[in-house]
């Protein structure tokens, strides 16, 4: 085994190990390393109330499997939460200048994807990503990638390039990153349509699956 590669096996360990501590699941152990910045505590959630969300678009119907909510979360190996928690709110920037604010998505499943144009795992589950936000994106759900480079003029070329049509913020400080306890890159938060944190994965997955489709396709229909 190359010695990066057991430093990356290594870490995802640890990483996935404390995230038993609020999330209950599986973790996966080949998540990449995690950027080398200290991260404070997590935030706390907001308090305020939620507001009530909007029916989700009758959902389509599709080719492949339909999976219940629960075996489709683990066969996806997805980390679930041990209680209830609201997803911070948050407002990033874009590229090109308008912001994503994740509480104007309240009523949809959205999945916020953190990575990084350095991160090789994460550039290997873009394109599934991309197929999964394409098939899903009219039957109340959404997704953004939060960027970590600390270049924000890479991400334009690297959106171009590859054909990414899915919002894509920028947090080059990792003020957000620290705020949700990110560890390892890549990071996927699903949030339901209650605002609430759903599910959590810890490196790569395949997006665009029977599994992940499902998983989507549950928490829309708020099973």
């Amino acid at each position: 085994m190359r010695p990066l590669v057991a430093v990356v096996i290594v870490l995802a360990l640890v990483i996935a190990a404390a995230a038993i501590g609020f999330f209950s699941g599986p973790p996966r152990q080949d998540a990449s390393a995690s950027a080398d910045r200290p991260a404070p505590a997590p935030v706390p959630a907001p308090s305020s109330a939620a507001s009530p969300a909007a029916a989700p678009a009758p959902l389509r119907s599709r080719p492949g499997k339909v999976l219940p909510l629960a075996e489709a979360m683990k066969e996806l190996d997805l980390i679930r939460p041990a209680r209830s928690k609201a997803a911070e709110d948050f407002t990033l920037p874009m590229p090109g200048g308008s912001t994503f604010k994740l509480s104007e998505h309240r009523g949809k499943v959205v999945m916020i994807n953190f990575w990084a144009t350095w991160c090789p795992p994460c550039l290997e589950e873009m394109p599934a990503m991309e197929r999964l936000y394409r098939a899903q994106k009219e039957a109340g759900f959404t997704l953004v990638a939060v960027s970590v480079d600390t270049d924000g003029a890479k991400i334009a070329p690297f959106v171009a390039e590859h054909k990414l049509t899915f919002p894509i913020a920028l947090d080059p400080k990792m003020d957000l990153a620290n705020g949700y306890a990110v560890r390892a890159l890549p990071s996927s938060f699903l949030v339901g349509r209650d605002g609430n944190l759903a599910a959590l994965a810890i490196g790569p997955r395949h997006w665009d699956g029977d599994a992940a489709l499902s998983v989507v396709e549950g928490l829309a229909a708020g099973r």
